[in-house]
């Protein structure tokens, strides 16, 4: 089992997860403070894989490349248009942004990928971002899901590229076919399983 500890940071309290598979150390987003906090701990990441690109999953992703030197692993490359810095400075009245980041590897497309000898299947799941995407590992039953499914709920549906009718319909054809047992990590909250969503989660009745 991969061991694992998360960051939680940035005005949304995004959580940054951090997985040592022995190989190396994979980043899963980049909420605001991560890299300084990996800094003090020691923690060098290999790779950042990033669910999607909503600012407050990509706020350190510069500031990680810049300290770290690790790839960046994306379903898309960096836009304002996902990022919504645009959407979020309008609605509040400031001159919010991300820096700008460069995606090394990009995933539109491909079905597997591996980083730090963890073979990934990507599962591309819009609804909540026009990039969303979830990096289900089988050997680890474990599922890097970002903003698509929480702990009794799901990701919203009302920024641009929305839509909870494609959001439903990816998560019960590709989570929800997946073992029970399978964890997900969130990018919002505490982890969670696809049995206890399953069961349990309102919107998937």
């Amino acid at each position: 089992m991969l061991k694992q500890i998360f960051f939680t940071g940035g005005i949304a309290s995004t959580n940054g997860w951090v997985f040592d598979t022995g190989k190396g150390i994979i980043v899963a987003d980049a909420p605001e403070g991560i890299a300084d906090w990996l800094e003090s701990r020691g923690l060098k990441p290999t790779a950042l894989l990033l669910t999607h690109q909503h600012f407050d999953h990509v706020q350190d992703a510069a500031a990680l490349k810049t300290k770290f030197g690790c790839p960046i692993y994306a379903f898309a490359p960096y836009s304002t248009d996902l990022t919504l810095e645009r959407l979020y400075g309008a609605v509040t009245g400031s001159d919010f942004s991300v820096p700008p980041y460069e995606v090394d590897h990009l995933l539109e497309g491909k079905a597997l990928v591996e980083v730090a000898g963890v073979s990934w299947k990507l599962l591309h799941i819009p609804g909540h971002s026009p990039d969303s995407l979830c990096f289900y590992s089988e050997s680890e039953a474990l599922v890097i899901g970002g903003d698509v499914l929480f702990a009794g709920g799901i990701g919203r549906t009302d920024f641009p590229g929305g839509s909870t009718q494609m959001l439903l319909s990816g998560i019960k054809s590709k989570l929800m076919v997946l073992p029970d047992a399978t964890r997900v990590v969130p990018g919002h909250g505490p982890e969670t399983t696809v049995g206890d969503e399953r069961e349990g989660n309102p919107y998937l009745e």
